[in-house]
């Protein structure tokens, strides 16, 4: 099921929350590594192309649901999941408008990040 694509990225202000998902991901045979704003997403992307962006929306610089399109403009073949602990229908309704592929709400625990994960690779199967 995994692939030498499968490299993660994930962009939250919370080290807490980074260094969870990393780990959670990691055990799953990701290649995760983290920053801390959109600023440092944009170089990440660059350098790393991800096959998953874990993107929380209220950064240090701006808003994640904002700089979804610009991911899926730039490198449509990363999926988008949205970490965000404000879970409203109108974040939902915008974020998904935006063309991410799956919105989560904190808190996060291992059994979402795995069902977001197994969800993803059903709905876009990995042939390796």
């Amino acid at each position: 099921m995994m692939t030498e694509t499968n490299n993660v990225l994930i962009v939250d202000d919370e080290l807490d929350i980074c260094y969870l998902l990393s780990g959670m991901l990691k055990q799953r045979g990701f290649r995760a590594s983290f920053v801390n704003s959109l600023s440092d997403a944009v170089t990440a992307l660059e350098s790393e192309h991800p096959s998953i962006l874990f993107l929380d929306n209220h950064l240090p610089d701006g808003f994640g649901l904002d700089f979804i399109p610009f991911v899926k403009k730039n490198y449509p073949s990363t999926k988008v999941i949205m970490i965000t602990a404000h879970d409203g229908a109108v974040e939902r309704k915008q974020a998904y408008d935006g063309g991410v592929d799956l919105f989560v709400a904190k808190p996060l625990n291992r059994k979402l990040i795995n069902d977001a994960i197994e969800k993803l690779f059903m709905q876009n199967p990995v042939v390796s």
